[in-house]
């Protein structure tokens, strides 16, 4: 049985065990900063969203004048605001970069460690959204509208679960409400999760660049990676505090400074930069109930990796045509991601759906050519 902890010398023992002399591998890039980056970035989003929650009222008819008063007359508000809506883009930089890492070096290969990471990324998503509906803008509204619209095509219960969404006829006070309640309860949860995350991550150690497993070439984790990871958020934090004096609404839409109106349909309906590429997939598809679940499976793919992953080597690093297919990869949601801020027509639809097709082909061929490499070499 696990004796409990009585003393402070036996919680620094533990973190010292943890933390410091923790062995990691010598050759791990700049690419592994970003695990410390998102740490800070969740840091930031909770302290900057409590200050916000104080301030805020759950009400579609007057959060949006609530919001601007925030900004033009509370002190330092218009900063707050700033830091919290900038730090959700800085968050999923990260995010996506940290994801981008584990693809190309097989870190999925530590299946518990790739799930859990997974399920933050679905938290975190879910998280995003509900948060960019609070201010009741008109963009912020009919995004609402129209993604929570999405769950009608479940088979029976869809209309009964959008109407218990809303909480009436359409997107109203009650759907703020309910929004903001699980905004503020989910960083809590995706925290609790990033603790599951690296006690799993800290049972295995770190993955490398070429997938060794050995022990023999590890280093503790302090001083040296400590410093490095440091330095990163160091010049993080310099670029990030750069936009927010300098280009705080770098990335608004000109449509979130109008007052929610339900009696007046945007032109072009489209989410937040970071959602944009599987809003062009959404859009992709003809069908609505196969866009909706095109939309689920960019994201819901992830959790199959470490089951499609056939081949001898760890690491993409061993396969040039796999390296190649992931930079297909990334640059098909990189073109996605522009996709989803164009209009609804040609040539964009049809250059949607072929990029849709690379961003799935991925999935389904990198394990195919990773064991055609084992059985020629072999």
């Amino acid at each position: 049985m696990t004796k409990p902890i009585t003393n402070m010398s036996t919680l620094m023992k533990i973190f010292k065990n943890t933390f410091i002399v923790l062995p990691a591998p010598t050759n791990i890039s700049t690419l592994w900063n970003f695990g410390s980056l998102l740490s800070l970035c969740l840091v930031i989003q909770i302290i900057s969203g409590l200050f916000l929650a104080t301030t805020y009222s759950a009400d579609l008819e007057t959060s949006f004048t609530l919001v601007t008063q925030i900004m033009e007359t509370t002190d330092k508000g218009w900063l707050i605001r700033s830091v919290h809506a900038n730090g959700a883009s800085l968050f999923f930089a990260c995010l996506y970069i940290h994801v981008g890492r584990g693809l190309y070096y097989s870190s999925f290969m530590m299946t518990n460690v790739w799930n859990a990471g997974t399920t933050m990324l679905l938290l975190i998503m879910a998280t995003a959204f509900m948060g960019y509906v609070l201010p009741s803008n008109q963009m912020s509204f009919w995004g609402a509208s129209v993604i929570t619209n999405l769950f009608s095509e479940v088979p029976y219960l869809g209309p009964t679960i959008v109407q218990f969404i809303w909480g009436g006829a359409s997107v109203d006070t009650p759907t703020i409400m309910r929004f903001f309640t699980f905004h503020f309860l989910l960083p809590f949860i995706t925290m609790a999760l990033v603790i599951i995350h690296i006690t799993f991550l800290h049972k295995t150690g770190s993955n490398n660049p070429l997938g060794l497993s050995s022990t023999t070439s590890k280093i503790k984790f302090n001083s040296f990676l400590s410093f490095k990871d440091l330095f990163g958020v160091t010049l993080t934090t310099l670029g990030f505090l750069y936009i927010n004096f300098y280009s705080p609404l770098l990335l608004s839409d000109h449509e979130n400074f109008n007052p929610a109106d339900p009696s007046v349909t945007p032109n072009h309906i489209q989410p937040e930069w970071y959602f944009l590429f599987a809003y062009a997939i959404l859009r992709s598809i003809p069908n609505k109930l196969g866009g909706v679940i095109a939309l689920l499976l960019s994201v819901l793919i992830l959790y199959t990796l470490p089951f499609t992953h056939m081949c001898k080597m760890k690491s993409t690093y061993f396969y040039p045509t796999n390296k190649m297919l992931f930079w297909m990869f990334i640059v098909s949601v990189i073109l996605l991601t522009w996709i989803g801020a164009r209009p609804v027509e040609e040539p964009y639809i049809l250059t949607g759906q072929m990029l849709t097709i690379v961003y799935f082909s991925y999935f389904l061929i990198a394990p195919l050519l990773s064991k055609m490499w084992d059985n020629m070499i072999s």
